[in-house]
């Protein structure tokens, strides 16, 4: 695997969002774009695809349902990994429970969030984790 140069012009921290809900992706553009460079795909097959082409993010925000590949298989693959086993996972559900969850994943992640979330809620926790 070779890894991608960063943007050296752009030191913003890079957030890897994978959602496959067009209305999440762009709620989370709006308020993460400003702070942090964003890279956003629509499932976790492509999302592990990215990431083996060389990108390694700063941190990942999953949806926990997604076509192809969900959330609890990206997570696994991401934990299982010797190159992004370290890069920190938020895990973002519309209809599972936060246990529910915890079963389904059961390496560790970095904060599970409910949708609807509060955005003030999910940058403080981006913000405490990146820092």
């Amino acid at each position: 695997m070779i890894v991608t140069e960063r943007n050296t012009e752009n030191p913003k921290k890079r957030i890897l969002l994978v959602d496959d809900e067009i209305a999440i992706l762009k709620l989370l553009e709006f308020i993460l774009k400003k702070d942090y460079e964003l890279v956003i795909k629509n499932n976790g097959f492509d999302a592990l695809t990215w990431l083996d082409s060389g990108n390694i993010p700063d941190l990942i925000i999953s949806d926990m349902e997604m076509p192809y590949f969900d959330g609890a298989e990206f997570v696994k693959s991401l934990k299982v990994s010797g190159y992004f086993r370290d890069v920190p996972v938020i895990v973002l559900s519309g209809s599972e429970t936060l246990e529910n969850i915890k079963t389904k994943i059961p390496y560790e992640i970095n904060g599970l969030m409910s949708k609807p979330f509060n955005p003030s809620i999910l940058k403080d926790k981006i913000k405490i984790i990146l820092n």
